[in-house]
């Protein structure tokens, strides 16, 4: 099974401290980290915001969901938060926030040395996952190297930029011990199409 799935590389050419996310890193940085896994999970992502409130929280969907879909989906939402949610408006205020294809993997975050769920809807990351694993020197080692992805610019002018380097010298006996940790605890990406926590089943 490739690392990119088909419907994500086709979306990209169209345009917590257990998430680690693209925005999280600031402009001019960059930040290391591995695959621990290929099996990636891909789905359509988009935000609710608390009705009477500033709260925000992320809806995972399996497939793009319809209007009624969405109408069941907030509703879902009152029920497991508590609180009433609506679609935010987009950065224009012309429409609601839009709805973006999405997808997530482990890693191996190395400087807070932990395992992490890299989540992205950036077709510059999806494209550039997508030729690395499909080069020659990597498509059959995608957990054995780091990832090193920057970012530059801010706002509308922010870009990223993906690139593989070889594997931290000393780095694989701990990357392997917290993911063997990680997965003894439980860990399921599929829990996020359910709203649920990744790193352990409910109680």
């Amino acid at each position: 099974m490739p690392l990119i799935s088909k419907r994500l590389r086709d979306s990209s050419s169209t345009g917590n401290s257990g998430y680690l996310k693209p925005s999280d890193i600031k402009a001019g940085d960059s930040l290391r980290f591995s695959l621990l896994s290929e099996d990636g999970l891909d789905y359509y992502l988009f935000w609710v915001q608390e009705v009477s409130g500033t709260g925000r929280k992320p809806i995972r969907c399996e497939n793009d969901p319809s209007p009624e879909d969405i109408d069941s989906l907030l509703g879902q939402a009152q029920e497991r938060w508590g609180k009433e949610y609506q679609r935010p408006v987009n950065n224009d205020g012309t429409g609601n926030d839009p709805i973006k294809m999405a997808s997530s993997v482990p890693v191996y975050n190395f400087e807070k040395q932990c395992v992490q769920v890299f989540e992205w809807s950036q077709s510059t990351i999806t494209q550039a996952l997508d030729e690395i694993s499909q080069m020659e020197d990597y498509k059959d080692c995608m957990t054995e190297i780091d990832l090193v992805l920057k970012r530059t610019g801010q706002g509308k002018e922010t870009r990223y930029s993906l690139n593989a380097v070889p594997r931290k010298k000393g780095a694989t006996d701990s990357i392997e011990l917290a993911w063997k940790e990680a997965q003894e605890k439980g860990f399921d990406l599929t829990r996020l199409l359910e709203g649920g926590d990744v790193f352990k089943a409910a109680a």
